[in-house]
């Protein structure tokens, strides 16, 4: 596959990051075979990339979900996709009623604290009659695929591991990071400037986002491409124990969409009556009595 080039006319300041390249490549080496239990990725990408381009330091090896679950093992039979879900949900967020029959699309927080359709099991890309969970912990599969990476080739290479989510105040879908080790998952710009001179305040850019964004653009859904090579990110790749992709995950707290609106207006009507019961008669009332 021929490298994407996204070049930047300008650096960013070295006061707000240390990187000075601004153009940044992107490939996806494969075709490769169907992913297995068992498999080891490491191994299979190194195989992708024998006779091409090595991996250097400061790359970023980006992964899609879905060939991590597979190569852990977590595969169900699709009889049980409802029971699946159902396992994998923390609290339904919204369920939003089909048009077209009786059914609805459930909108949840699954175990892993990501809100999204169906907890995120996957009937797509499988063997028929089989659905697919999201990996166990995908910040620790990141991990021992950067381990492993790391060790077989000398270079310091982050991983981030995706999966594919809408997102509330915007139609479409779009990759994320929901797994990632040995990169700068946020960039914290506040307290550093701007061009003019404006000191920013809340500037937090999410790069492992970004860089899963942008690796979807060569991988695609369906060309047997699950891995994505992001070079000119050195500036963001680190320690194995930078924190992961779950601190990308907002608190209960400072969630703004913790729930759909029948599912407020239903918890909300309920508390006013419970509040009114504990109120006791009004005067209004007594004097209908």
């Amino acid at each position: 596959m021929t490298p994407l080039h996204l070049g930047r006319p300008q650096p960013v300041p070295d006061r707000q990051s240390p990187r000075t390249d601004a153009t940044l490549t992107i490939w996806a080496p494969g075709p490769l075979p169907e992913v297995r239990p068992g498999d080891d990725l490491a191994a299979l990408l190194l195989t992708a990339l024998d006779g091409g381009e090595p991996l250097r330091d400061g790359d970023v090896v980006v992964v899609t979900s879905k060939v991590v679950s597979k190569a852990e093992g977590r595969i169900v039979a699709a009889e049980t996709r409802e029971a699946a879900i159902q396992a994998e949900t923390v609290r339904v967020v919204a369920s939003i009623p089909h048009a077209h029959d009786d059914g609805a699309t459930l909108i949840v927080e699954n175990r892993l604290g990501m809100v999204c359709a169906a907890a995120g099991v996957d009937a797509s890309n499988t063997e028929p009659g089989t659905v697919l969970l999201l990996p166990e912990d995908p910040d620790a599969s990141a991990r021992t695929l950067a381990t492993t990476l790391r060790s077989a080739t000398g270079a310091q290479i982050g991983v981030i591991v995706t999966d594919t989510l809408g997102r509330a105040w915007r139609n479409g879908q779009t990759d994320v990071a929901i797994g990632a080790a040995g990169v700068t998952v946020f960039a914290e710009l506040a307290g550093t400037t701007d061009a003019q001179g404006r000191t920013l305040v809340a500037t937090r850019p999410c790069l492992a986002d970004e860089i899963a964004g942008a690796a979807d653009l060569v991988k695609g859904k369906a060309g047997g491409r699950p891995f994505a090579i992001v070079r000119g990110m050195g500036h963001a790749v680190g320690a194995l124990d930078l924190p992961g992709a779950r601190s990308i995950v907002r608190s209960p707290e400072t969630d703004m969409f913790r729930q759909g609106h029948r599912e407020a207006y239903a918890e909300g009507y309920a508390a006013g009556l419970a509040a009114r019961d504990d109120a006791g008669p009004t005067g209004a009332d007594k004097e209908k009595e």
